[in-house]
C-alpha cells in the first residue's frame, strides 16, 4: 500500500464515490505516472482523509478509505520572517515533511522580500507536493503575508521566538510537554530580529529561546526549530 502513487485533491472533487479528476491529475496519473485503467492509487484530501482509489476512465473509482497515522501529536504554527530570494520553497518543502500545521510567512523590519500573489500558490503548490511525498495525512495551511507585529496574537498556546544572539535556554529545554497542544515559533530573517520585535513579541507572551550556539541562516532556522520540536513531540 505505501508504494502506491498518491495525489492531492480538494473535497469538492469526491462526489458519490467517485473522484472527479481535473484535467491536470489525468495527465500526471497518464502520461508522468503512466497509470492504466483499472490501476490503484491513493487520493488524499489534505484535512486528514486517504482513500484507496482505482482509475476508471478519466476517474478514480473509490475502493474504501484509508486510516492514516502520521501525524504529530501537536499543532506547529511556524512563523517564519522571509528570507530573500527563493529560499522559502526549501522551507515550505523541508517543514512539511517535518509535520508543520501552519506556515505563516512574516515581513519584518528586516525583510527584503516583497512576495506576488503568485508566490503564495507556489508555496501552497509546494506544500501539497511535499505532503504527497511525505505521506502527511494533512496539507499544511499557508497564510498570505503579514506584517510580523500584527501577527503576534494567540491564545491557549507554548509560544517561542528564536533569537541567534543572547544568553537564552535552548528551545528543547522549554517545551511543556502537557499532550496535544498548539506550540507556534517564529524565526528570523537575515540579520535577525530587531530588539523591537523582540520585545514587543515578548510582551505578547512568546520567550525568547536559542536554536544552539551557532548563527544560522535564516532558511536554516525554522528547519532545525521544527526538527527539534517535532524530535521532542513525537510519539
Amino acid at each position: 500500500m505505501s508504494q502506491l502513487q498518491r495525489i492531492a485533491i480538494a473535497p469538492s472533487q469526491l462526489q458519490q464515490g467517485q473522484i472527479l479528476l481535473t484535467k491536470e491529475q489525468q495527465h500526471y496519473l497518464a502520461r508522468v505516472l503512466r497509470l492504466r485503467e483499472g490501476d490503484r492509487f491513493i487520493a488524499m484530501d489534505g484535512r486528514g482523509k486517504w482513500w484507496l482509489t482505482q482509475l476508471v476512465g478519466e476517474q478514480g473509482q473509490v475502493l474504501e478509505p484509508l486510516l492514516v497515522e502520521t501525524e504529530l501529536p501537536v499543532s506547529i504554527t511556524l512563523m517564519v520572517a522571509l528570507p530573500k530570494g527563493n529560499g522559502f520553497d526549501e522551507v515550505v518543502r523541508c517543514c512539511t515533511e517535518l509535520g508543520v500545521t501552519t506556515i505563516a510567512p512574516v515581513l519584518s523590519d528586516r525583510t527584503l522580500l516583497q512576495p506576488s500573489p503568485q508566490k503564495l500558490e507556489r508555496w501552497r503548490r509546494i506544500a501539497a507536493e511535499a505532503a504527497e511525498q511525505s505521506e502527511r495525512a494533512f496539507v499544511p495551511t499557508i497564510l498570505e503575508p503579514v506584517a510580523f507585529s500584527s501577527s503576534l496574537s494567540f491564545e491557549n498556546s507554548q509560544q517561542y521566538i528564536c533569537e541567534a544572539r543572547g544568553n537564552l535556554p535552548h528551545i528543547k529545554n522549554c517545551l511543556q510537554h502537557q499532550g496535544q497542544g498548539t506550540i507556534v515559533i517564529a524565526t528570523g530573517p537575515e540579520g535577525g530580529w530587531t530588539q523591537q520585535e523582540i520585545e514587543s513579541a515578548i510582551a505578547a507572551g512568546f520567550q525568547a529561546v536559542s536554536l544552539g550556539r551557532r548563527i544560522l541562516r535564516a532558511v536554516t532556522a525554522p528547519v532545525v526549530a521544527l526538527s527539534l520540536v517535532s524530535a521532542a513531540c513525537e510519539v
